[in-house]
């Protein structure tokens, strides 16, 4: 990853301040990112996902962003990171979908 890279930046020094006491990210704002990118706006719904990448629904969240904007090395990373393949028949759309479900059942 070059610089400039959000793969390769540190999580926020507030990052223990935003995650419930479980660790996870707030599902609300996990919730306003898939939202958000389902209109299309997958910039904003990143600056939110990005906030959280130590939860794994916030890095599979990240990867679809990542997909969204056509950069598969970066995208490739995160499903690494998480395990999970990343699915080229897949459209990001329902992947989204797919996390929004994911999200609902919490």
């Amino acid at each position: 990853m070059g610089a400039g890279d959000c793969a390769s930046d540190g999580p926020p020094d507030n990052i223990a301040s935003v995650k419930d006491e479980a660790g996870r990210a707030p599902l609300a704002e996990l919730r306003r990112a898939v939202e958000v990118a389902l209109t299309g706006d997958w910039q904003a719904a990143h600056l939110i996902a990005q906030k959280y990448e130590d939860d794994d629904v916030a890095s599979w969240i990240h990867a679809v962003f990542h997909r969204m904007e056509g950069d598969l090395a970066n995208a490739g990373y995160w499903y690494r990171r998480l395990q999970r393949p990343l699915r080229e028949d897949v459209s990001t759309a329902d992947e989204l979908r797919e996390i929004e479900a994911l999200l609902a059942a919490r």
